[in-house]
């Protein structure tokens, strides 16, 4: 019996359209054939896919993976690219014995210089070369993705992430890739159905142990049960950082069965949404009151949370104002990573325990005050690479389990431990602070650039978490922010 043959790629970038970066390929890391294959194990959504891929015994056709942390708005040309490989790779696979489907590894906030809706259109131009026209096409994608028409129109099958932080990537994978070896196994193909609700949130307001997504999961399972023929319901709960149409909230659903059906469980999900709308509006403290109370309690850690300098959001992860805020406030026993390869580099030769005047910060954002100049002094330095604690963090479903920080540096300046790494690492795991020596632990304070996702590593040693309101390019505050393409109405800015 010959085996079934699945053609995989994957790209991934969520993509933050307010910050001035242009995202070139030199950002991207870049599996190409048996790299791809090679991801077994990593953790990762692809790691999801060959799992099941080896289950049932497929043969995989591997074409290449592009993935870059979130950042500004995705070179054109790097888009083209992978589009070349993938078309390159598939009509060879359809010419050398042909293909029984194809599977994608997506975010689906992705957006370039040139297109405002790159996932789509990728997945109408798989549509259009001779032989892909009708091949089940499945895939996983972020929830925080920004769902299209296009999209639900060129896929029999997209699953979205459930879980906020981002714990179930790997098995939302699985579900995928189970998806379609249940379309081969029965001989049917379903079909998607989408709809753009009028709202977008902040990702501060949509951790899925809170409502109001808690509320809206809840009902996506409830509906998948009800009706056989409903494969998947989706949640998404959008990227507000994208200034295009389709940005904010959504819903989709996989079917076989009627579009009726299909239309009516949208329209109860939508219809919930709008009523719970205002329960995705974030409430945050003041800097410097949440600070003010902080060096009152004993103990810790207390972690003190910037969603405005939300690495995993797309800023640049060195931003000032909680350093500014632990050195106002006389903050001591305290950790805080920035993004900073400039200051690294000004470290070179540097012994333990030389002090140093560095310039630390404050050169990736135009809204943020801009450096500060400190005596430190230096503790180590490293490569910058560690192993993941959590298999099923949200880094890992990003990166896989291993990541590097690029050269990193740890200094200390007046009871502040900083963390200075050439590439900004989304703080979503505990082995990022250990690696350098640091025990999250031990500390008193921790500053934290994260808005969600880094609730799975942090919450389980935290004595206390303030979410606190910074000046950055991933405000809550998306009244602020400049829109310009976004639909009207959306909840709140319209």
């Amino acid at each position: 019996m010959t085996k079934p043959r699945i053609l995989l790629a994957g790209l991934f970038h969520e993509t933050h359209t307010f910050v001035d970066e242009i995202t070139g390929l030199g950002e991207f890391t870049i599996n190409r054939g048996g790299a791809v294959t090679a991801r077994r194990g990593d953790g990762s959504t692809i790691d999801g896919f060959l799992e099941v891929a080896e289950a049932e015994g497929w043969e995989v056709v591997p074409v290449a993976d592009f993935s870059a942390l979130p950042s500004g708005t995705a070179d054109h040309a790097v888009f083209e690219l992978f589009w070349s490989e993938l078309r390159a790779g598939l009509e060879a696979a359809l010419a050398d014995g042909g293909l029984d489907g194809i599977w994608l590894a997506l975010h689906g906030a992705m957006v370039t210089t040139q297109s405002v809706d790159p996932e789509g259109e990728l997945l109408a131009r798989i549509r259009q070369v001779p032989g892909a026209e009708t091949l089940p096409l499945f895939g996983v994608f972020d929830l925080h993705a920004t769902f299209t028409a296009a999209m639900a129109k060129n896929a029999n099958g997209l699953v979205a992430y459930r879980e906020n932080p981002h714990t179930d990537a790997n098995e939302s994978a699985v579900r995928s890739a189970q998806l379609l070896a249940r379309a081969l196994r029965e001989g049917v193909l379903p079909h998607m159905l989408a709809r753009n609700a009028p709202i977008i949130w902040a990702p501060t307001g949509v951790g899925t142990a809170d409502r109001p997504m808690r509320d809206l999961e809840a009902l996506a399972r409830q509906i998948e049960a009800e009706n056989s023929e409903i494969w998947t319901v989706n949640v998404v709960a959008g990227y507000s950082f994208s200034d295009i149409p389709d940005a904010g909230v959504a819903f989709s659903v996989t079917t076989t069965g009627s579009d009726a059906d299909a239309k009516a469980a949208l329209d109860r999900l939508e219809t919930l949404a709008i009523e719970l709308r205002e329960l995705g509006i974030p409430t945050e403290w003041d800097l410097d009151a949440a600070l003010a109370e902080v060096k009152t309690l004993s103990g810790g850690p207390y972690v003190i949370v910037e969603p405005s300098d939300n690495i995993g959001g797309g800023a640049p992860g060195d931003c000032t104002p909680v350093l500014r805020g632990f050195l106002r406030h006389g903050i001591t026993n305290a950790a805080v990573a920035i993004a900073d390869a400039a200051a690294v580099r000004a470290l070179e030769g540097a012994k333990p325990g030389d002090k140093r005047t560095l310039s630390i910060g404050g050169k990736g954002s135009r809204l943020d005050p801009g450096p500060v100049e400190l005596e430190v002094s230096f503790v180590s330095r490293s490569d910058g690479a560690f192993t993941l604690e959590d298999r099923n963090s949200h880094l890992a479903a990003m990166q896989g389990i291993h990541y590097n920080m690029g050269p990193s540096a740890v200094v200390e300046a007046n009871g502040i431990k900083i963390l200075l790494s050439s590439r900004k690492t989304p703080p979503f795991d505990l082995g990022q602070l250990r690696s350098q020596g640091i025990i999250p632990e031990e500390l008193s304070v921790i500053g934290v650039k994260a808005a969600v996702a880094h609730r799975r590593a942090y919450d389980k040693i935290a004595k206390g978490s303030y979410t606190v309101t910074t000046p950055g390019p991933c405000t809550s505050a998306l009244k602020t922010l400049p829109y310009q393409r976004l639909r009207k109405p959306v909840f709140p800015i319209s």
